[in-house]
């Protein structure tokens, strides 16, 4: 069996492959995420006079309240009109009031993208000159608070409560019937519904406190939970709680009337159970594909079938696979999961990891579109990490193929065929001896079912203890475990990656920002990189070197600074923090600090580092070459 396995798993990942390098080479544009991809007045840009307005470009349709946009001055008071308005296409204005004064004006905004998820952040213009400022040019998101964790727990555990319902009524239903009449498997079902429902109830509550101030107070805020209602993630949410509905009235049959019935009856339901099923599960999968990533950007009536169909994959492998899990280890003696239901589940199993290839290939090429981006961005990384679990599991997969196989050769025990055998004539002489001795009297008879009840119990406990100590099923029991840890990690990231901003829309966002701060420099300002190199010593072991600050092109707006660190022998080495700063002294602005990132051995790098004006500015690098062993230098460098 494993050998005709394994030549269509490596056709499968070549054809896989194949498939992904035709997509990605040919990726046109997209998003998911919105992204702010330009501004007018520009990012750090300085404006004669004072304008009428401030607009915001972003990369697709977004939802705005009364306080998405706010201009603040440099105190910190508000200075816009209002609620934003939106003149066409994905361009959204404010106005702003009259007679501005000079100085430096902070844009936060705070919007909703259409597919759902929050979107914050902030920049800066001038007026005249730039100015010191009291207000934080940074993201103000609601992602950070405690209501934005606990919606991330929620999206965790709806997810994990969908994979237990689907996948463990899929797997009574196509591979093990005897299992609608265990009680553990019964619990496991009905505990991914109760967990799905509760977690739907709980993220409705926190919708609207999420994507607007992220106040705990305002979890039960009906006044917000009516907005949340009117929008595309209120109405599928709704429409979750009316579909869990109907998985209710589908888990009653299932346990219920389908387990009454005898075999003939049982095929003639299971029928009508699976279409019920299969269209109950397919509408609930389609409540996350209406409402998230798949329901913007390209392909949008292909994406959200596709995700649908994931979404259902990922159910019936990982789901099923908890539902074995539980089985293998708490199954009755009297009601095992038997070697046909294992190899069963290992088709389903097998088709559902073919399906989430296919459409994890199209998935990855639509929200990445390029090689760099898997790279490059978070959401390529969290995917390199998913694929990379994804494998794992595939492989102790295999490993559970190999002990089905040999579970399905295997004989029964011979301890529990002697067992078997000896068992109706012990049982015999356990009856006679409840019945011997006390006649009719109505103690005897107790004693007597006391006695049989004690015998069939110690019964029914050897048996499982024969099975049990069966080596292919023990070698089965622990592969199939370790797939489910892996799976509970899968979930994790899956669930991550659906928060994180897609790399394509990243990328795009990053390059027009880049073009849009192009043409900010004032003309005639240089536009050479400025190299500065500085030796330092902290004092400490291995504390001299010398730190190389590249700043490109060195202007006004918007510049890409690199850190390099290396040792006395020329040698890069790293050092436990590296801080930047910038003053220009002649017009009282700074420090404006900087914190780069780690790239490499030696390297750290910060893109958009913001230079409001011209002028001979002092850039103080700190170094950290240990706990207590620190110093700062610092070096002039005309800029602009």
């Amino acid at each position: 069996m494993t050998q005709t396995i394994a030549p269509r798993v490596r056709i499968l990942v070549l054809l896989l492959l194949a498939v992904t390098g035709a997509l990605l080479a040919g990726a046109a544009p997209a998003s998911a995420h919105a992204a702010l991809t330009g501004s007018d007045p520009g990012q750090g840009a300085v404006v004669d006079t004072a304008p009428t307005q401030v607009s915001l470009t972003f990369s697709e349709q977004i939802a705005v309240s009364d306080d998405a946009v706010r201009v603040l001055d440099p105190k910190g008071k508000r200075v816009d009109k209002g609620t934003p308005a939106n003149p066409g296409g994905t361009t959204y204005t404010v106005r702003l009031l009259s007679g501005l004064p000079d100085g430096t004006y902070t844009v936060a905004y705070q919007v909703v993208s259409a597919d759902s998820h929050p979107v914050a952040g902030a920049f800066t213009f001038s007026i005249g000159a730039p100015s010191e400022t009291s207000v934080s040019a940074s993201a103000q998101s609601s992602d950070d608070g405690l209501v934005g964790r606990l919606y991330g727990i929620g999206r965790y555990v709806s997810y994990a409560g969908f994979v237990v319902l689907a996948g463990g009524a899929a797997f009574v239903l196509a591979c093990w019937e005897r299992g609608a009449g265990v009680r553990a498997v019964q619990r496991l079902v009905v505990s991914g519904w109760l967990t799905l429902t509760a977690a739907t109830l709980a993220l409705l509550l926190l919708r609207g406190s999420y994507t607007t101030s992220g106040a705990v107070g305002d979890v039960f805020d009906l006044s917000l939970l009516g907005d949340v209602l009117q929008t595309k993630t209120g109405a599928a949410l709704v429409s979750r709680l009316l579909l869990l509905a109907a998985a209710a009235l589908f888990i009653a049959v299932l346990f219920g009337a389908y387990d009454k019935r005898e075999a003939e009856e049982k095929r003639d339901l299971t029928f009508g159970l699976a279409i019920g099923g299969t269209v109950v599960a397919a509408g609930l999968a389609a409540s996350w594909a209406m409402s998230e990533h798949a329901s913007q950007g390209l392909q949008p009536g292909v994406a959200m079938p596709v995700d649908v169909l994931h979404l259902l994959a990922v159910a019936a492998w990982l789901g099923g696979l908890t539902t074995l899990l539980v089985a293998l280890y708490r199954a009755p003696a009297d009601t095992p999961v038997d070697r046909d239901a294992v190899q069963r589940f290992s088709r389903l199993a097998f088709g559902s990891v073919v399906v989430l290839a296919v459409t994890g290939v199209y998935q990855s090429w639509r929200q990445l579109g390029s090689w760099s981006a898997l790279t490059d961005t978070r959401y390529g990384q969290l995917l390199l990490a998913k694929i990379g679990l994804v494998a794992v599991m595939v492989a102790i997969a295999s490993i559970s193929r190999r002990w089905t196989a040999r579970l399905a050769e295997a004989p029964a025990p011979a301890a529990l065929e002697e067992e078997k055998e000896k068992q109706p004539a012990g049982a015999g002489e356990a009856t006679e001896a409840g019945k011997g001795g006390s006649g009719a009297e109505k103690g005897g008879d107790t004693r007597a079912a006391q006695l049989a009840r004690q015998r069939a119990a110690m019964e029914s406990a050897r048996q499982k203890r024969l099975r049990d100590a069966d080596p292919n099923r023990f070698g089965l029991r622990r592969s199939v475990l370790a797939e489910a840890g892996i799976a509970v990690v899968l979930l994790a990231v899956t669930t991550v990656l659906t928060q994180t901003e897609p790399g394509r829309t990243e990328q795009e966002a990053a390059a027009a920002a880049s073009a849009s701060s192009s043409p900010s420099a004032p003309t005639g300002q240089g536009t050479g990189a400025v190299t500065l190199n500085m030796p330092f010593d902290t004092g400490g072991e291995n504390g001299k070197g010398v730190v190389t600050i590249d700043l490109d092109p060195a202007r006004v707006g918007d510049n890409d600074m690199h850190v390099h660190v290396e040792g006395p022998d020329g040698q890069a080495f790293d050092i436990p923090e590296v801080k930047v700063a910038f003053t220009l002294s002649a017009k009282d602005i700074g420090p404006l600090p900087v914190v780069p990132d780690h790239i490499t051995t030696g390297h750290w790098s910060a893109s958009g580092v913001q230079i409001p004006m011209t002028g001979d500015w002092k850039v103080e690098v700190t170094v950290r070459t240990s706990d207590i062993d620190q110093v700062t230098v610092s070096k002039n460098a005309k800029i602009g």
